[in-house]
């Protein structure tokens, strides 16, 4: 196997896994591709040769382009005497993942919040309520203490999060390497 051919076939291997691995966090495995291409090639592409490189429409490409620049993997640079758009991926992987983790996680645990605290309003109604059933009531004061240490957890998570937006994590868990260049 010739030298190209033996750099060709890690870098492969690597942009597939990373394409995996960043399809846990809600990204599609081609925009995985597409920031692997990135960020192994030496120079900043347009969007055609990113779409040749790649076997991709270049309306795909442009969407594929645009979400990792909302998760700020890729930013869009500017060089001398090209008219054409050009983009290149952004290193760092501590930052990156502090972005996208972040930004996934507070949706979600918005979201779980969110339903918990309508299903502890009906709880506590059930509760309340002179009507109820004294098993019900038991079912639902079960639930409520449940759901109440599930927002527990949930502040906890919020704080985890927070620590990783603000770098504070490091503190903890240093960072061991600069980014490569």
């Amino acid at each position: 196997m010739k030298d190209v051919e033996k750099l060709e076939k890690a870098r492969s291997r690597c942009i597939d896994s990373l394409a995996q691995n960043l399809h846990l966090y809600g990204v599609n495995q081609s925009v995985g591709r597409l920031y692997g291409l990135l960020y192994f090639n030496k120079e900043p592409m347009t969007l055609d040769t990113m779409k040749d490189e790649l076997g991709m429409s270049k309306t795909s490409m442009s969407t594929s382009v645009r979400q990792l620049q909302e998760l700020k993997m890729v930013e869009k640079v500017w060089k001398k005497g090209t008219r054409k758009d050009l983009y290149e991926s952004t290193d760092d992987w501590y930052q990156t993942f502090a972005d996208l983790f972040s930004v996934k996680w507070r949706k979600g645990i918005q979201s779980n919040i969110d339903h918990i605290s309508k299903s502890l309003g009906e709880l506590i109604e059930l509760i309340d309520h002179s009507d109820t059933s004294e098993e019900i009531k038991k079912a639902a004061t079960t639930d409520k203490e449940k759901l109440e240490y599930a927002l527990e957890y949930y502040d906890w998570l919020n704080r985890l999060v927070d620590s990783i937006e603000s770098k504070e994590i490091f503190n903890w868990i240093p960072q061991k390497e600069e980014t490569p260049k």
